[in-house]
């Protein structure tokens, strides 16, 4: 199991949302390169970048800073929120971002997220964000009546090989993984599944790995690292023990 560090991007700042509210944030940094810069060095195999204006718009607005850390950093990034259309992504590949991650955009246009398979197959994976167990859209500000085990099914069978899943009420509360609505993802698909929100402590993610076998591939993490719970090298040296 991977452990993927979080930077959050507001105003061209790395900020921490509770529960996904744009009226409750934290600022950790105005220097988001130094920030990826810095999970770069504790060893992260991928990082999480989200653009939050992005999000809430449906316009890529950060992407001076996307731009000045895929160009900086050998670490592989992923990056979401905005994403509407094909431009969009090409745009991100073209800055040398590793892959995308959609959205709101997969529940009003499944014939958009088969073109993107059809076009860059792996590069392009899907954020399922539940508020108990229902899909919430643009940028958590709306919940659906959509159940997320039922979306995570049809993305699969649209041909999308890997689920982000993240866990809203949980998310920048150091409240603890939502263990069973991931057992619940785990059990609705066979594709790998990275879960979000809530992580607090090396047990919780150390309780997450054994789901590993179930199909957990990773865990993104950003509060606990901000507030300096533990460190990413703490939580990768953890995931690299054996049983």
């Amino acid at each position: 199991m991977i452990v993927v560090p979080a930077i959050d991007l507001k105003d061209e700042k790395v900020v921490r949302l509770l529960q996904g509210k744009f009226n409750e944030e934290t600022i950790y940094s105005h220097n988001p390169l130094e920030i990826a810069k810095q999970w770069q060095r504790q060893g992260a195999e991928l990082i999480h970048v989200v653009d939050l204006d992005g999000a809430q718009t449906g316009q890529l607005k950060n992407l001076k800073a996307i731009a000045e850390i895929a160009h900086s950093i050998k670490t592989p990034i992923e990056v979401g929120g905005g994403i509407r259309n094909e431009e969009d992504i090409a745009q991100l590949f073209a800055l040398g971002v590793a892959r995308v991650i959609l959205g709101t955009k997969v529940l009003e246009d499944e014939g958009f997220v088969k073109n993107c398979i059809d076009k860059w197959q792996e590069r392009v994976v899907v954020s399922i964000d539940s508020s108990l167990g229902k899909v919430a859209n643009h940028g958590w500000t709306s919940v659906t009546s959509i159940r997320a085990t039922d979306l995570a099914k049809k993305m699969e069978a649209l041909g999308i090989k890997e689920i982000i899943y993240t866990e809203i009420s949980r998310d920048g509360t150091l409240s603890g993984p939502n263990i069973t609505g991931i057992k619940s993802i785990l059990g609705s698909v066979k594709i790998p599944v990275i879960a979000s929100g809530g992580i607090s402590s090396l047990e919780d993610i150390k309780n997450l790995k054994y789901l590993e076998k179930d199909g957990l591939k990773g865990v993104i993490v950003g509060k606990a690292l901000y507030e300096g719970i533990f460190s990413l090298r703490e939580a990768i040296n953890l995931c690299l023990q054996k049983e």
